[in-house]
């Protein structure tokens, strides 16, 4: 039955039919009458930030960690813009959230009355703004809607004074589940399997959209089946299991020796991810000539978006990967399972050769000081606690955590993804708050953790006991790495500036663990790795948030 009510009134209805628990925001003025009116609603928990970019870190993990859409509100135009960063890697990325703020009187239109909707829309999947107040319901459900549904990501919905103030006869109805897991089409499943069979040197990458469909278990079947190699492209979510012996870890083609990789490859199984999406131009076709790429992805236009295509199939990554298994099955013979068991052996020798490669590589400066990223993130795999969940924002060091920290399932690693950074800070809070009875560390580089450091009075002021870790190399490092690699791999320059690069190193490096005393968080400055473990141990017993500022080096 309808029932008469204002707009503010009926959003946060909306919300509450909605099953909305978090409110990240960071209010101002024209927010002011949805603020008056959370007294009435104790079931929110309004979290209060400092900086926008906060509030958005912190819904786009709280999203991928609930696997649902997360509700943030922001302030009028100037706030709004300056969540526009983390919001462009939401849509770029899928993360399914709902955002919103306020604008002033719509009769203002003449004055400085800014089109919100206009403002975001390219950031967004669908993005509107009301001035009537019997508009918000039904928006509502449509933006939660539009959010969790295939492609999924953020919606912006914007309420002008009228619309919150106005009265009108409402309906609270909460969106409903979308079923949009498509089935691949059966002559794709064939003509995949049968590329598959023939092929002789084939390899698999996953990426997120495996993690986010649920297919790890079929993606671990399939490699097992043909005894593949199995890299992960960007890897912002666990897609599969690292300690498995088939597996590779993150592929790059800003590494030559990732590139050279491929240059063995007659056949390439992409699924869950945008295929070569990088940094640098390394060519229109990166496969080599006569290579085969079967493509499978739950989004339409990503598949065959880039590279060449022999087999492109929408579908489920689950679906699609259970089909193919299925069909596998029915067409091996048994010389082809003689052959896969010759590949399967030497797939795990390489891996492990690789691991091992690594191991020496780092052993030269185990011991330096100040400490090796290697050496903090060893020291630090191994005290934090078995199940605590990682948040990746170690930028350049990403490499160092993802040889040393294990994670066999969804949510035991959540990498900040995208192009932006500053997410870390946000990141850590929202997977704390999604995850409240496990322990999370967010691991994050100084640079990153300066650009929303505010975020740290978030979690003291609202007790949020998230553990901050900060790669404190006194640089912006990763500007140096991919300078060096454009001039040495894209110009093919031989005098190299990228080791000296202006305005990449920070001549007063940060006392982090000063700043976040100041802020109420607890912290403490690591320069010894022996130091590490006591230092994890009290902060865990504490159950208040801290952060651990460690010294390494950042040369390269």
């Amino acid at each position: 039955m309808p029932e008469m009510m204002s707009g503010k009134r009926a959003l946060l209805e909306m919300l509450k039919a909605e099953g909305v628990e978090y409110i990240f925001g960071n209010p101002g003025t024209s927010e002011g009458p949805i603020i008056d009116l959370l007294g009435d609603y104790p079931q929110f928990k309004y979290i209060l930030t400092l900086q926008e970019s906060v509030a958005v870190g912190m819904g786009e993990a709280y999203a991928r960690a609930t696997q649902k859409a997360s509700f943030v509100s922001l302030h009028v135009d100037s706030g709004l813009a300056n969540g526009i960063a983390l919001m462009l890697d939401a849509y770029n990325t899928g993360t399914p959230m709902v955002v919103t703020s306020a604008n002033y009187d719509a009769r203002k239109v003449n004055e400085t009355k800014t089109d919100l909707a206009e403002l975001v829309r390219p950031v967004t999947k669908w993005a509107v703004e009301l001035s009537h107040a019997d508009q918000i319901p039904s928006v509502m459900r449509r933006a939660f809607n539009e959010a969790n549904s295939h492609p999924k990501g953020p919606v912006y919905v914007g309420f002008t004074s009228n619309a919150l103030e106005g009265v009108a006869e409402m309906n609270i109805v909460p969106s409903g589940k979308i079923h949009d897991a498509a089935r691949p089409d059966p002559n794709g499943i064939y003509e995949a399997a049968a590329l598959l069979t023939a092929s002789k040197q084939p390899i698999m990458m996953v990426g997120d959209r495996v993690s986010d469909d649920g297919a790890i278990g079929p993606a671990v079947e399939l490699a097992e089946l043909l005894g593949l190699p199995v890299y992960v492209s960007r890897g912002a979510e666990v897609s599969f299991p690292t300690p498995h012996p088939q597996y590779f870890g993150t592929h790059s083609l800003r590494v030559a020796a990732d590139r050279e990789v491929l240059k063995g490859v007659d056949l390439m199984l992409a699924v869950g991810m945008d295929t070569f999406d990088e940094l640098f131009y390394w060519g229109d076709v990166i496969l080599e000539p006569g290579a085969k790429l079967i493509h499978i992805d739950p989004i339409p236009g990503r598949v065959g978006k880039s590279e060449p295509t022999d087999v492109g199939i929408v579908a489920h990554c689950g679906l699609a990967l259970t089909e193919l298994i299925s069909a596998l099955k029915e067409k091996l013979t048994p010389s082809d399972e003689q052959a896969i068991r010759s590949r399967t052996e030497q797939t795990v020798r390489d891996a492990a050769a690789k691991r091992q490669d690594y191991g020496h590589a780092v052993a030269a400066k185990w011991d330096n000081v100040p400490m090796s990223p290697a050496r903090m993130m060893y020291e630090l795999a191994q005290a934090i606690p078995e199940n605590a969940i990682v948040v990746d924002d170690a930028i350049s060091n990403r490499g160092a955590l993802r040889h040393h920290f294990k994670a066999a399932k969804r949510g035991d690693i959540i990498g900040a993804r995208g192009q932006s950074i500053g997410a870390g800070i946000g990141a850590t809070m929202g997977a704390q708050c999604a995850h409240p009875d496990r322990p999370v560390f967010g691991i994050i580089g100084d640079g990153s953790a300066m650009m929303t450091i505010q975020g740290l009075w978030t979690a003291a002021n609202d007790n949020i006991p998230c553990i901050f870790v900060i790669c404190n190399n006194g640089m912006y490092r990763v500007l140096k790495v991919n300078f060096d690699v454009y001039q040495r791999e894209i110009l093919n320059e031989s005098e190299l500036t990228g080791l000296n690069l202006p305005y990449s190193e920070f001549p007063n490096p940060f006392d982090v663990a000063a700043i976040a005393n100041s802020m109420g968080v607890h912290g403490e400055r690591i320069v010894d790795p022996k130091e590490i473990k006591p230092a994890v141990d009290r902060v865990v017993t504490s159950g208040r948030p801290a952060l651990l500022d460690i010294i390494i080096d950042g040369s390269m």
